[in-house]
């Protein structure tokens, strides 16, 4: 990264450019707002294409730095993080959006809940607040009261483009759903059944957990964190410790690392599961949504017999684990593993085999590569479109390094691509698992004083650290800031659903209305950790 650290030192805008850290994986540069820009387009220009891991907004005018805005980025290849800070924001700043389309939301959401001005962006409809809040209700700034202007929301339409001609209709889905599912609505422009546009509005049950966060302990925050949604608990708490561990400077033991590989390869292997039975739902393929229903349901069982949780919560804590299961239990747990693994190798065929399938899967919901690229997508989704991004092998945190992982990645960025890379990688996961495991029972018996490293460290107060993990959604991210107390003073989520959710309607001109569900589920987003 040496061209990039000389590139920054002599910026001809801003020869003061002030590199605040720069260590072998991680650095972070102040630079000025105005100046971002060019600096973002420097970055882009890179190959192999950095990918955007967060972008933050914080209100620091406590601490005399006026607003600030972080962005992060992860330079593959090199395995190396930049934060771009720019400091002393007033009310604006120039957007990035137009430059990295990825960011469209994340800056959106600065003004909905900070009163900042994207200056330039193309789309500066609210977001978050959906319309009916005052102008001045911008709950993120530090100098707004709980339950200040609460009463002030009136109700008023949302605002959907507008698109005329002869046989245009609109067909409208949600926000209440015939199933189970989270509130979302979508909107549909279509002729007679093929789709022209759709625009998805979400952020109907935001819960306000970031600014439910502020002042919180490091303890009362992984409480909140890990119950932002039940799919990825395992997730959110890693990368959230991974931020903790990093502002202790904390080395965290081989045999904690052991058993935090395995509780996320748990939690990939049921969702996974979980989410191609789901892709069979979207079609009606009863016989393939029973079978992936049912291993999820033994995995989930399985989760809670060994670990106390069908979710794994409260398994990971800053430091270290609550509790790993004994000798005997081990060897169980595999055992049932190994059986589980033989269920999903019988009834994959089925779904491999069958015409039907196939073909309402193949070709449906293309998300182009290029296209995956601009809208920062992750996960399951991205490596589908031909992108090489599991951060599990770009940045090698665990024990993943020992594992040998390579992305699972597909070309033709279609529903049945992003079914494909599911079954890969499950079958991925239990080998890991075999392996873990293996390893794990023949691993000494830890006291539950041996399995945290937190207590005593001194922790960087004041100074921003990041996480992140590789969830079954994708990446996950996870950016803290303490106060001088050791509070929280700032906890943004950058969830692999957020990330996501604004390229589903992307995918969707060309295909057919009743194709939808498929889609969707393909993608198998979060709403709760999304709306946050």
């Amino acid at each position: 990264m040496l061209a990039l650290r000389e590139y920054l030192q002599s910026y001809h805008s801003y020869p003061g450019i002030k590199i605040i850290e720069w260590k072998k994986r991680e650095g972070m540069v102040d630079v000025p707002a105005r100046d971002l820009p060019e600096i973002l387009t420097y970055c882009l220009d890179m190959r192999p294409r950095p990918i955007w891991l967060t972008h933050v907004v914080n209100d620091e005018r406590q601490l005399g730095n006026g607003f600030c805005v972080y962005l992060v980025l992860h330079f593959p290849g090199k395995d190396f993080s930049l934060t771009l800070v720019a400091k002393g924001i007033k009310d604006k700043f120039p957007t990035l959006s137009l430059i990295f389309p990825a960011l469209n939301w994340s800056e959106r959401e600065a003004q909905d809940l900070f009163g900042l001005q994207a200056v330039g962006h193309p789309d500066p409809r609210p977001l978050v607040l959906h319309p009916g809040w005052s102008q001045d209700f911008h709950p993120l700034c530090k100098d707004y009261k709980a339950g200040q202007d609460r009463k002030a929301f009136k109700r008023q339409p949302l605002v959907f483009p507008e698109m005329h001609g002869d046989g245009i209709f609109q067909v409208s889905v949600g926000p209440i759903h015939a199933g189970i599912i989270e509130p979302g609505h979508f909107r549909f422009y279509a002729i007679g059944e093929p789709v022209l546009h759709l625009e998805a509005q979400l952020f109907y049950t935001h819960k306000g957990v970031e600014k439910l966060l502020e002042g919180k302990s490091i303890e009362e925050g992984l409480q909140i964190i890990e119950r932002l949604c039940g799919v990825c608990t395992v997730s959110h708490s890693l990368a959230y410790c991974e931020a903790v561990e990093k502002l202790a400077s904390v080395e965290v033991p081989r045999q904690v690392l052991l058993w935090r590989t395995i509780l996320a390869e748990l939690e990939r292997v049921y969702n996974h599961v979980g989410d191609i039975g789901n892709m069979c739902a979207g079609v009606g393929f009863a016989l393939g949504n029973a079978n992936g229903a049912q291993g999820k349901e033994k995995l989930q069982r399985l989760n809670s017999d060994y670990f106390g949780h069908r979710f794994l919560r409260g398994m990971v804590v800053p430091g270290g684990l609550k509790s790993i299961p004994g000798a005997k239990d081990r060897k169980d747990l595999l055992n049932r593993l190994l059986v589980l693994s033989d269920d999903f190798e019988d009834w994959i065929p089925l779904l491999q085999e069958h015409d039907g399938f196939r073909q309402r899967a193949v070709t449906a919901g293309i998300l182009k590569t290029d296209v995956a690229l601009d809208m920062g997508v992750t996960g399951p989704a991205a490596r589908a479109s031909g992108l090489a991004n599991d951060w599990r092998e770009l940045h090698a945190y665990l024990l993943y390094a020992e594992l040998n992982v390579k992305s699972i990645v597909r070309q033709d960025g279609d529903a049945w691509s992003r079914l494909m890379v599911r079954v890969k990688e499950t079958r991925e996961s239990f080998r890991f698992l075999n392996t873990l495991l293996r390893e794990a029972m023949q691993g000494p018996e830890l006291d539950d004083e041996k399995l945290t490293a937190l207590a005593g460290k001194k922790i960087r107060l004041l100074t921003p650290a990041w996480g992140c993990v590789e969830s079954p959604k994708g990446t996950e991210v996870i950016w803290l800031m303490l106060d001088d107390e050791g509070k929280i003073y700032r906890c943004r989520i950058r969830s692999a659903s957020y990330a996501n959710w604004p390229a589903v309607p992307l995918t969707m001109p060309g295909n057919i209305v009743p194709d939808f569900p498929l889609i969707n589920k393909s993608f198998e987003l979060c709403y709760s950790c999304c709306d946050r």
